[in-house]
């Protein structure tokens, strides 16, 4: 036995009874380096040996517990392997670990045919067999084995990793990425900065694109503009300063028999020795012109010897950051794929992955980074897109089944009473209205919680069936909360509610129904504090003020959001507390997609209002060139002389050096000033106190203002029957969704109405969403264009933190895919709803972790 690995052996003995607290020598391990590193050649080890120890153990104070364990047992194996003497276990690992490659280079895999997609599905994850591990000597961690599901899944996390924690998958993947041959503290630094910090992060950091140059062609055929792999022999190398030395370049000249191809790169002095006349190589790029000749500027390239990392095959492209170049990531990449990917165990059981025709995970991962063609690319990304919808689909059911899973109070609802109560009301109800009033009715007596989305297009009369659910609690003598996002909105719903619900001669009185916003004098705050404790006060209406401070209330028996999209987790699940098992009903006038509302409302039942009420007309909508601006101006002053009145919305409240786009505060001096002088021109913007903002608005539904100038603080809940034209200013900066919402501000009456798009120059006159605009009053219509534009950030809003970067692979309008995903979670959900069975062990374990290790969340 060799003093020096014996010394080493003691020290890692000694620092795992210690729990790896960098305490087996004074100073840490990293200051015995040096005189280890010299009885280690004086016992004549191997070179490569002393670099191997010495190189993990110099940044072995830097690493977390896990991080040392690793770097430990790392080293043990090593020793081992090159030592069998050492001891009778099996050496590990029987293929080289990604920090090991420098010493033992990787076989290429084999050039890849062309299989059929469902062959890939069946039998493409036979590809690579995982290299078998050790189970008695590799690092368990600790308190990793099965888990309880907590069956109250809270919001994804965006750094989600579908399946990679689970019972059975290597605890190394947990290893700092230092462990990578290449890769010091200062990359690792570098690398943080793309959310990278471990092994596992690196297997699931996806390509943003590809770019394939698995299509050879030979330099006679080439094109200008194609993207395509070459390979060749150099015939001429030259370099030259360019720019009195301030530049250099580099040129090549490229021939592969058939034509020669002349190669360039700016600024890399270096390239000029590292290529050799005759030698062989293979380059990747854009094919460019000078003076009539085809090139290539700056192309990948390689030794046609080398493993084609980067030409010669499907590339992925990978987010970047400063210092770190594509061609180094992708060998880093690489270390880690070819090595841990095969070990990842499936989660997903074959019962569900047979069945929508996918392959493993261990082959989707491997191909999803370096593509063996594009049919292994797309079931690649079609598996991981699965898995996250997958995930989904399970959580909102464990959070369905966790609501129905306790009692409601059950309101027993009288036709006579609901017919009377309709009757009050100065107008007739849609046939949508009068289904989600039959839905509630329908919730209120099942003795279950009700949890229901009301959805329902702009000026559908959303509120009106509200009004109606909360009339139905108060008479049994139990309080409703309605939260509203704006105390301008909270208003509204105030004047509303309180006509809808003091109509009649066995409704509420005035004093029973209250108004709290964060603008309510203390005096009267603490006023409905009392009155919301003893039950005198059976409606509230607010703004998150609702759940601010010491309210309770008596007896909360139905509590609703509007716009729930613009509210928190938290916020949401606060109100919910304010009651026992409390019925919910959240509200938004946004329209969603039907793949949006499978996917992530899944839990919720939903009610669809898509009827205007009888009378209503749809709105004209035009889109306008900016030099048309005056033709705006001339339909605004004419409707005003009809008595009417008009909004005029821009996308900034003050000018901005970043932005080039109006801004209300300055336009509106220019339109009081100049355009309209003979107008009252009022001016609203969300910086305004909310005392402010109120006594503007009640001058514009007072008709004290002709024309109100604002930003989008009047997006929603803002209803003045008399207004009629709707211009909207810099109209390409807004999403559908959002024009959709501007646009219902007007058209509230039996006039009609005008929405007027105006972009920001004429090169957006043909912008999509524009051009939706004006030939659609349809809001599911331009919901769905909406989504497929600009993703799911429109709807969710506040959702769930998480979702807009959660999705990794997914697309939520991919509405085959999420079906496919919503009928094997059912199916499983059916089987097995706490996923307690032997085979769903690990598919517990991965949904746990995508859904975050919180048990307490709030889909809704």
């Amino acid at each position: 036995m060799y003093p020096s690995i014996e010394k080493l052996q003691k020290y890692v003995r000694l620092e795992a009874k210690n729990g790896y607290d960098n305490k087996a020598v004074i100073g840490g391990l990293a200051s015995m380096l040096e005189s280890w590193e010299a009885e280690a050649r004086n016992d004549e080890l191997s070179e490569e040996i002393v670099q191997a120890v010495t190189g993990r153990l110099r940044d072995y104070e830097g690493l977390s517990a896990d991080g040392r364990k690793v770097t430990l047992f790392g080293i043990g194996n090593r020793l081992k392997r090159e030592y069998p003497e050492l001891g009778d276990e099996k050496p590990v690992p029987t293929r080289p670990k990604p920090f090991d490659q420098a010493q033992e280079k990787p076989t290429p895999a084999p050039e890849a045919k062309p299989v059929p997609e469902q062959e890939i599905a069946e039998n493409g994850d036979q590809a690579q067999t995982p290299a078998p591990v050790d189970t008695k000597t590799a690092p368990q961690q600790e308190g990793v084995g099965k888990q309880t599901p907590s069956h109250k899944p809270a919001r994804p996390r965006s750094e989600s990793v579908p399946g990679a924690v689970t019972s059975e998958t290597p605890i190394a993947l947990n290893a700092v990425l230092t462990v990578l041959q290449g890769v010091g503290p200062r990359n690792a630094t570098t690398l943080e900065k793309l959310g990278l910090f471990t092994l596992r992060d690196m297997l699931y950091n996806f390509p943003h694109r590809y770019d394939d140059y698995s299509q050879l062609k030979p330099i006679k055929s080439l094109w200008y503009g194609e993207q395509v792999t070459v390979i060749g022999n150099i015939k001429s190398v030259t370099g030259r300063p360019l720019r009195g030395g301030r530049s250099h370049i580099t040129e090549v000249l490229l021939n592969d028999g058939t034509g020669s191809l002349r190669l360039t790169w700016f600024n890399q002095p270096w390239l000029t020795n590292r290529f050799k006349q005759g030698v062989s190589i293979s380059v990747s790029g854009k094919i460019d012109q000078y003076l009539g000749r085809l090139q290539m500027s700056s192309p990948d390239w390689e030794l046609v010897e080398t493993e084609n990392l980067h030409t010669n095959r499907i590339v992925p492209i990978y987010s970047l950051t400063k210092k770190i170049t594509q061609k180094w990531l992708r060998q880093q990449m690489n270390q880690v794929v070819s090595y841990w990917a095969p070990q990842i165990t499936d989660h997903l059981p074959d019962s569900v992955r047979l069945a929508a025709h996918l392959p493993r995970l261990n082959t989707a991962l491997e191909n999803v980074h370096f593509p063996k063609t594009q049919a292994h690319l797309k079931l690649a990304r079609e598996r991981l897109a699965f898995d996250e919808i997958f995930f989904l689909q399970m959580g909102v059911l464990r959070q369905k089944q966790d609501w129905q899973s306790v009692m409601g109070r059950i309101f027993d609802i009288s036709e006579e009473w609901l017919k009377a109560r309709k009757d009050d009301l100065p107008f007739t109800l849609t046939d949508s209205q009068e289904k989600a009033v039959s839905d509630i009715v329908m919730d209120f007596g099942s003795g279950r919680p009700m949890n229901r989305l009301l959805q329902g297009d702009v000026g559908s009369g959303k509120t009106v069936v509200a009004g109606l659910a909360i009339a139905m609690v108060s008479n049994a003598g139990a309080q409703a909360a309605m939260m509203a996002p704006t105390s301008i909105l909270a208003e509204q719903h105030y004047r509303s509610l309180s006509k809808i619900l003091t109509t009649n001669e066995n409704g509420l009185a005035e004093s029973e129904i209250r108004l709290l916003v964060g603008d309510t004098p203390e005096a009267r705050k603490q006023e409905i504090r009392e009155g919301l404790l003893n039950g005198s006060i059976k409606v509230v209406v607010g703004t998150h003020a609702l759940i601010q401070g010491p309210i309770e209330f008596a007896n909360l028996q139905l509590a609703i959001v509007d716009e729930q999209h613009r509210f928190g987790v938290d916020q949401r699940a606060a109100l919910r507390e304010k009651g026992e098992n409390l019925h919910l009903m959240v509200m938004t006038a946004t329209p969603i997609p039907r793949s949006l509302a499978l996917t992530v409302h899944g839990d919720l039942d939903i009610s669809v209002m898509d009827e205007l009420p009888a009378g209503r007309l749809p709105i004209e909508t035009h889109v306008l060139r900016p030099q048309e601006r005056e033709r705006a101006y001339t339909m605004i002053r004419s409707q005003v002389l009809d008595g009417k009145q008009a909004f005029i919305i821009y996308p900034l409240v003050e000018e901005s050096e970043k932005i080039e786009a109006r801004a209300a505060v300055k336009e509106h001096e220019a339109l009081q000033a100049d355009v309209f002088r003979k107008l009252n021109v009022g001016l609203l913007h969300g910086r305004m106190k909310p005392a402010e903002k109120e006594k503007v608005m009640a001058k514009f539904r007072a008709k004290e203002y002709d024309i109100l100038v604002a930003t989008t603080v009047v997006e929603v809940g803002v209803d003045v029957p008399n207004a009629t034209v709707m211009l909207i200013e810099g109209a390409d900066r807004f999403g559908l969704a959002q024009l959709h919402q501007l646009r219902g501000r007007v058209g509230r009456g039996m006039d009609k109405s005008y929405c007027l798009l105006i972009p920001t120059d004429n090169d957006d006159i043909e912008n999509e969403r524009l051009l939706a605009m004006a030939e659609s009053n349809d809001g599911f219509v331009l919901a769905e264009k909406d989504l497929e534009q600009r993703g799911p950030g429109e709807f969710l809003g506040k959702r769930q933190s998480g979702y807009g970067t959660g999705l990794r692979m997914a697309s939520l309008t991919d509405i085959d895919l999420i079906e496919k995903a919503r009928e094997r979670a059912q199916a499983i959900f059916s089987q097995d709803a706490n996923l307690e069975k032997e085979e769903h062990q690990l598919l517990s374990e991965a949904l746990d972790h995508f859904w975050g290790e919180t048990s307490k969340g709030d889909l809704s």
